[in-house]
């Protein structure tokens, strides 16, 4: 699930860092402007998926125009917050479904497993 976000750059003597406005307490920093991208990213993934984890709403992204920059300069970060959520591993559940669509699927070459997870993704609205 791709997230994105306004964030402000400032740049500093020694390099870069990076706040989110939206996010408070979400900041990172780089020697470089990439650096300082790349470390954002791992940044708002992060934040993003300690939120999920713990049931809290996301907050609704500020339009870039309207943050105040007295400092810096404002541009976008996305992450894939998939990619940060903890405990991502494998688990097997026993289903139940009828004989003749498990026979389908397996003509279609259908993974049972993976339209689960497609729908329980959408269900939960992620």
């Amino acid at each position: 699930m791709i997230r994105v976000y306004p964030a402000i750059f400032h740049e500093e003597d020694e390099g870069y860092w990076v706040e989110f406005p939206d996010l408070i307490g979400c900041q990172s920093s780089g020697e470089t402007i990439e650096d300082a991208a790349e470390m954002a990213q791992e940044a708002l993934g992060l934040y993003l998926a300690s939120l999920m984890e713990d049931g809290t709403e996301l907050p609704k992204p500020t339009d870039i125009k309207d943050l105040d920059l007295r400092e810096g300069h404002a541009g976008y970060v996305s992450s894939d917050v998939d990619k940060f959520r903890r405990d991502t591993r494998a688990i097997r559940k026993t289903i139940s479904i009828p004989k003749w669509m498990s026979d389908e699927a397996q003509k279609r070459n259908i993974s049972l497993s993976k339209v689960l997870q497609e729908s329980l993704i959408e269900r939960f609205g992620l």
